[in-house]
């Protein structure tokens, strides 16, 4: 999150708790605002209907207990302010995701993990929205809903701003997720700058590559989270990210890691780095042979930021990483 988002976001809380001291000076209650369906901004709304990949979905006017049953939805939630009372934890040691402020995860209950997650200890947190997407969790759809109202995208990564949409109109918030992308906008600008403008920037050929335990390694396409922010600066990729299964990634063996040979190389592993043959292959010598080895244009970086976060919250860090990397 930028300073700037930061900064609005925070004006815009500021704006909404002087709304609500007003009402409460002319003897009105928070509960009788959450009875008339008071939205946050201070509008007067009933329940609002939402598009989902379920069909259509009647939410509350401004949700306040929200539960989030994946990274993307968590990071969603958390640009836009809100703390949800409960979440699923990431295949982590640190359960929630490490990139994401202590502060701000602090004191949300975990429900489970992520891809089976505790429909109880859900039900027990008394929520008024559940974000999650079909691809996660459509077999629990019917369950879900019976317990609240169940926002589902259809599909994470990839669509991860038409996504954050969908959440922003749960959440009753499109003015702040309007001000989040037009920061993620002038980011992304400042960037493309810092490379030497967009030709410069068209003409750098980048690589991601993910180590995988229990999984070939993978040469990211473009058609995924990373690849549209790579893609959003303008950086050139290598025509091996045209061979990637349905956009996604191109999968290579240590023996062939020369594949992934660019301008400059990102990498991450998850899981054990022996098991997911990092240690193997950045040991091998194809890999230290590549170009951008030898240039010095290799990073390491953290796979919970750039491949498991799918957010704008994730975005901006990786955007900063981005600029320091390829400028230095």
């Amino acid at each position: 999150m930028t300073p700037q988002h930061r900064s609005r976001l925070l004006a815009a809380a500021s704006l909404t708790v002087a709304a609500a001291l007003s009402l409460s000076a002319c003897g009105f209650s928070s509960e009788s605002s959450s009875a008339s369906g008071s939205s946050s901004d201070g509008s007067s709304e009933g329940p609002r209907t939402v598009k989902t990949a379920m069909g259509d979905v009647k939410v509350p006017a401004a949700p306040q207990r929200v539960v989030v049953l994946d990274t993307a939805e968590l990071d969603s939630v958390l640009t836009l302010g809100v703390k949800p009372v409960g979440a699923t934890h990431a295949d982590v040691d640190s359960g929630f995701l490490n990139y994401l402020p202590k502060d701000q995860v602090a004191g949300i209950t975990d429900v489970g993990q992520m891809m089976t997650p505790n429909l109880e200890a859900i039900a027990g947190l008394k929520p008024d929205l559940i974000l999650t997407s079909k691809i996660r969790h459509g077999d629990k759809y019917a369950e879900l809903s019976k317990i609240a109202p169940t926002v589902m995208t259809e599909n994470t990564g990839y669509p991860w701003k038409e996504n954050f949409q969908v959440h922003a109109e749960a959440l009753n918030k499109k003015a702040e997720a309007k001000m989040v992308t037009d920061d993620y906008a002038e980011h992304v600008a400042d960037v493309t700058k810092a490379l030497g403008g967009k030709d410069k920037a068209a003409a750098t050929e980048v690589n991601m590559v993910r180590f995988v335990e229990g999984a070939d390694i993978r040469v990211y396409g473009k058609k995924n989270y990373i690849a549209t922010i790579l893609a959003d600066v303008g950086l050139g990729r290598p025509a091996v990210t045209d061979q990637a299964k349905d956009g996604f990634s191109y999968d290579v063996s240590p023996e062939k890691i020369d594949l992934a040979d660019a301008d400059a190389v990102f990498h991450s592993t998850y899981g054990d780095p022996a098991k997911s043959k990092e240690t193997q292959t950045t040991g091998g010598g194809l890999w230290k042979n590549m170009d951008a080895v030898k240039n010095g244009k290799v990073f390491a970086v953290d796979d919970q930021l750039w491949i498991q976060g799918i957010g704008y919250t994730a975005a901006d860090k990786i955007l900063g990483e981005l600029r320091t990397s390829l400028t230095k």
